[in-house]
């Protein structure tokens, strides 16, 4: 997972944008964007290095992960899922 590893500066950023509540850093929705920004950056990586099936394995480990955060947050709770899916700009 080296290809994607999301720099802290820019993973704080994420969690500042994100957060439910004062001290989050964990929520669902914080989890969703920053394996969101991940997906992105490895797709690109994937983009310039088609052959690299490691990374490749990783990039479908992650958007399987992000796609049960999201199942389990539109059960939990469905505006809160609508609000991220369109801030994220996620076509579901």
């Amino acid at each position: 997972m080296m290809a994607s590893m999301l720099p802290t500066k820019e993973k704080v950023k994420l969690i500042e944008k994100f957060k439910v509540h004062e001290k989050d850093t964990g929520s669902t929705e914080v989890q969703i964007a920053i394996l969101s920004e991940e997906i992105r950056r490895l797709a690109l990586h994937l983009k310039t290095h088609p052959k690299d099936n490691h990374s490749r394995r990783g990039l479908l480990g992650m958007v399987a992960k992000r796609k049960k955060l999201l199942d389990y947050l539109k059960v939990a709770n469905a505006k809160r899922h609508a609000v991220l899916a369109k801030k994220l700009g996620l076509k579901r």
